[in-house]
This record gives structure tokens, sequence and C-alpha cells, in this order.
């Protein structure tokens, strides 16, 4: 059984480059939690612990990929089910940087993103009927994303937040739109189209990764560190 990658092989050398990439992030993160002010902390830890669970997720599938030319549906589904509920409560905890956001909203958000992970692997993997995961899933992803666009979030980012937080909470919601949306697009392609990973939706799932996790993560730490700047300009 061969352990290593073939020069041409793209999606297991899409592996190793996003496994290092979140190595690499994930401690920048972690170094940058004693950067920011302490009400930002949670919010940069949050974002270093979604990504190195998708480090996590990174090696195991890497593993599967050269052991086998495969990667069954459990491996990225395995790190999606902790890592986007993560990076939705970043998004609760950032948001709470600019006003008051309420504990209910908190577990709808958290037991939400659990679940559309959660049927999307169901339906995946065909403990399901595809069809129907895949609604439910697109409606728990667009509940998640009419909070952050209407509800509770926005509004205490828009009244209560500084130039520095609307900016980064703009750019964070864009992933959580766009970026997000090649995780239903994958499920609709394997649940409708009785396609077979060849290694192209992997490939597909590791570029995006770039943006949805180390992207996102960067933004973050950004948005901490210039508000905190925005802060002391204010103060003087």
């Amino acid at each position: 059984m061969t352990t290593m990658i073939d020069p041409q092989d793209l999606t297991g050398a899409s592996y190793s480059a996003l496994l290092y990439a979140l190595a690499g992030a994930t401690v920048f993160l972690l170094l940058g939690v004693s950067w920011v002010e302490r009400g930002w902390k949670l919010v940069v830890g949050l974002a270093a612990i979604a990504m190195l669970v998708g480090a996590c997720q990174a090696y195991d599938s890497r593993a599967a990929w050269v052991a086998a030319k495969s990667v069954s549906v459990a491996y990225p589904y395995a790190g999606w089910i902790i890592s986007m509920p993560v990076q939705v409560l970043t998004l609760f905890f950032l948001a709470g940087r600019g006003g008051k956001v309420s504990q209910a909203l908190f577990w709808r958000l958290a037991v939400v993103s659990i679940l559309m992970v959660l049927v999307r692997y169901l339906g995946d993997a065909k403990l399901m009927a595809p069809t129907l995961a895949f609604l439910i899933g697109v409606a728990f992803w667009l509940y998640i994303l009419g909070e952050l666009y209407f509800g509770q979030m926005d509004e205490a980012v828009a009244t209560g937040g500084g130039d520095a937080l609307r900016r980064g909470y703009f750019w964070l919601r864009i992933v959580a739109t766009v970026g997000w949306a090649i995780y239903p697009l994958g499920s609709f392609i394997v649940s409708f189209t009785s396609a077979v990973d060849d290694g192209r939706l992997s490939l597909a799932y590791n570029l995006a990764e770039f943006v949805n996790l180390i992207a996102f993560g960067l933004a973050v730490l950004a948005t901490a560190m210039a508000s905190a700047d925005n802060d002391r300009v204010a103060a003087r």
C-alpha cells in the first residue's frame, strides 16, 4: 500500500496543502489570542478551534485518500459537524461585541447549525431520503443566513459596532453565504446525480476550505485588532 502522493495527484496534494495551511493558521490565531483585548479572546479562540478541527479532518482524509484513493463522506462531516457550529457561534460572539444578543439565539444557532450538518450527512450517506435531507439542510442554512442578515446579530453590529466591526462582520457574513454554498452544492451533486467522487469534489471542498476556514479565521483576528485600534483612537 503506497503512502506517497503521486506528483499528478491534485486531490492528494490539496489535502497536504490544506493541512499545512490550517496548522500554520491555527498556531497564528492561537498566538493572536494574546494580541487582542480581553473581550475578543473568546471570539478569536473559537475561530482557532474551528481551524484546528479542520486540520484534524484534513489529516484523516489525506491518510484515507493516500491509502485508497477514496474518502468516505464520514470524514468531512466528522469535522464539519464541529467546525461549522463553532464558526456560527464565533459570529454570534463577534456580533455581541456590538450590542446585546439573547441567550436564546445562542442555543437556536447552536442547534440549527449542528442539525444542518447532520441532515446533510444523513442524506449523503443514504441514511435518509436524499431529497428530504437536502431540502432540510438548505432550510437550516437559510435560517442561519436570516439571523446574520436580518436578526439580532445584524442589529447589534449595525447599531453598536464601530466601522471595523461592521466591515469585518460584512466579510464574514459573505463567507457564510457564498463560501458555504459549496456544501449544499456538493450534497446536490452526490444526492441527485448519483455521481461518485473521483477526487474532484474533494479537491473543490479542499480549495473552498482555504476561504471558509482560513480566510474566515484571519478576518476574525483582523477585525478584533482593528476594533481595538478604533476604540483606542476614540478614547483619546
